[in-house]
């Protein structure tokens, strides 16, 4: 959840360090801090509470420069945001500095017996921990005269030595202060990137500060630990020692993650889904075959064929996602469809039939509890397929196969085009399934047809803003919202209910339309607002009953309605037109508003929509 960059080469580290804080900003943290080896080989370390800018201030005033040094960003898991609490975190007398992302489940047993060895700790965390153990693994090492020629064996077996002793999950970068012209990185269960560049190498824990830096990355895997100077990598795993590592290309420009004429990354995001929804769609759709092309799934026909359940497990944002996609399956591949949310699947057990097939969704691709689940159900003998945006991400990694959204960074914290790329993909499999078992050829290419023209409808619906801004300042000052839909615009009412309480604070709740009167009918009153969607379909009529109920009542009604559509704006107070588009593909279309109205209901109440409180991007602890 916290974010790590590293650099060593021949420039300054500390302009990569506080660049690379600024972009990995949107993970979510509370405090901020960076150390440094300096030519005269001392360490230097500088922290702030709060956000980056307050560190690149101190930074200025009392400036430090070095060829090597780490950073961090801390959202809290042990002790409170404090200038103690925060990283990097030293070892011993000063001689290792750690930072750290994940958690060690075993840290007070650890603390315990080093502070009766005589350590001393300052502060409240579990990475202090580690720091201590490495400092104590390295003092019992004999004395080498030249430690490149070894090959740094020393500071590796004391890093092995420490890490041997850790429960739970980490990604590391380590400097050490009598050896400054090295660092190590290591890795379980919290992703590590090292780039590699002319002269100098860098460390990240995404992708993000690495674009415009350099176009070459290695993905570090579990159990693996890097050896990094500037003209060198060396990656050592637990067990098989040293293996070769593989550069891969990082398909990233700086751009990509810069503002743009934009305000905030997240309308930047909802803005970018035209493009997006059409990256997800590039190449897969085969119109010979009237099918979806879906080859990293790594199962043939007739395997697919012989699926008869499909489990889907998620978090968030994408656990709304697969109940579209549950919709959108069952239809078009009349294939059982059940969504569980992954924190509750990877403790609950559930009986799983031979044929069952599994789908782990996430944007992130290391969120933890979904990773876990994926891993669950791969012990038990089933397939385990991801839907996830992060190439070499652990959930893409473990998976069996999957498919990709290739919908680009999303940097703001409340995820948009990657909800809408999900429920592509999630569209784009259940026509392959689909045309696998009953779904004929004409139907086939309709729903390629509609899948075509999706770019486009999204367009227009983005083309409603205007008026999402004038209904977003009328609003503004309404503390509970009500989202209710029917059919795949269910899920889509929770995903605009949790848009509006992640980024303005505002309680909102997303319904069944018809769930209402069994309960929350009782919220209904003129300071409530219901927000509808009720695009023309199979259910139209219905929610039309809906939202007469909330007006006999005297609770105001924002409608998401097709063009033209008169019946259902007499009903409202304020509505919002979108483009007409099949029912399956509606929950893509009707979302876009309501990205829309949160983003601006959030800037009339002047939140921080980028980095609102207490949330990060991916939660990578459980």
């Amino acid at each position: 959840m916290c974010g790590i960059v590293g650099y060593v080469g021949n420039a300054n580290a500390v302009d990569f360090l506080i660049a690379g804080l600024h972009r990995l900003e949107y993970r979510g943290y509370d405090s901020a801090g960076v150390a440094t080896i300096t030519p005269d080989d001392s360490l230097t370390i500088a922290k702030s509470v709060g956000r980056v800018e307050s560190l690149e201030e101190q930074m200025a005033e009392t400036p430090a420069f070095g060829k090597i040094g780490i950073g961090h960003t801390r959202w809290a898991t042990h002790g409170s945001p404090t200038l103690t609490n925060a990283h990097p975190h030293l070892g011993g007398d000063g001689t290792v500095a750690v930072v750290h992302n994940g958690v060690i489940e075993n840290f007070l047993a650890l603390r315990q017996r080093l502070q009766s060895e005589g350590f001393t700790f300052h502060s409240d965390t579990d990475t202090e921990v580690i720091a201590h153990l490495i400092a104590a693994a390295l003092a019992k090492q004999p004395p080498v005269e030249d430690m490149a020629a070894a090959q740094y064996q020393p500071l590796v077996t004391a890093v092995e030595t420490a890490l041997a002793q850790l429960q739970g999950t980490y990604g590391l970068a380590i400097l050490f202060v009598d050896h400054p012209e090295v660092m190590i990185a290591a890795r379980r269960g919290s992703p590590l990137i090292v780039g590699v560049g002319s002269g100098e190498h860098f460390i990240a824990s995404d992708c993000s500060p690495l674009a415009g830096r350099t176009d070459k990355i290695v993905f570090l895997h579990d159990h693996e630990l890097a050896v990094i100077t500037a003209d060198s990598l060396r990656v050592i795993h637990r067990d098989q020692g040293h293996v070769r590592h593989s550069v891969e290309v990082l398909e990233l420009q700086a751009g990509d993650v810069d503002l743009g004429p934009f305000k905030h990354y997240m309308l930047k995001e909802i803005f970018e889904q035209p493009e997006s929804i059409a990256n997800a769609m590039r190449g897969r759709l085969d119109f010979d075959a009237a099918t979806a092309r879906l080859g990293g799934l790594n199962l043939s026909p007739q395997q697919l064929h012989q699926v008869d359940r499909i489990l889907m497990t998620a978090c968030g944002t994408s656990w709304h996602a697969a109940l579209v996609g549950e919709y959108q399956i069952e239809a078009m591949a009349r294939i059982p469809v059940d969504v569980e949310y992954a924190s509750e699947l990877r403790y609950r057990n559930p009986p799983l039939g031979r044929h069952t097939l599994l789908f782990a969704i996430t944007q992130s691709g290391e969120t933890a509890d979904t990773l876990a689940a994926l891993r669950e159900i791969r012990r038990k003998g089933h397939p385990a397929l991801s839907i996830c945006n992060v190439v070499g991400s652990s959930i893409a990694n473990e998976a069996d196969g999957g498919i990709y959204l290739h919908a680009g960074p999303e940097v703001g914290v409340a995820s948009t085009k990657a909800f809408t790329s999900q429920c592509v993909v999630l569209a784009l499999l259940a026509l392959h399934l689909g045309r696998l078992h009953h779904l004929s050829f004409e139907r086939g290419m309709q729903v390629i047809e509609c899948l075509q023209e999706l770019p486009d409808k999204v367009r227009e619906a983005l083309a409603a803003d205007d008026r999402v801004v004038q209904i977003a300042e009328k609003y503004a000052g309404c503390n509970n919202f009500l989202y209710l839909g029917r059919q795949g615009n269910f899920p889509t009412a929770l995903e605009g209910a949790l848009k509006l309480k992640e980024i303005s604070y505002i309680h909102a709740e997303g319904y069944p339309a018809a769930e209402m009167k069994h309960g929350p009918i009782a919220l209904v009153d003129k300071n409530t607002p219901s927000v509808f969607l009720v695009p023309r379909g199979t259910v139209y009529d219905k929610v039309l009953a809906n939202m007469q109920e909330i007006k006999a009542r005297g609770g105001p009604i924002i409608a998401v309605v097709c063009q033209g559509d008169t019946e259902a704006a007499e009903l409202a107070d304020d509505v919002i037109e979108v483009p007409e588009v099949e029912e399956f593909l509606q929950p893509v279309v009707s979302i876009i508003p309501l990205q829309l109205l949160a983003y601006h209901i959030a800037v009339a109440r002047g939140c921080d929509v980028d980095k609102p409180r207490n949330l990060a991007k991916s939660v990578t602890v459980e």
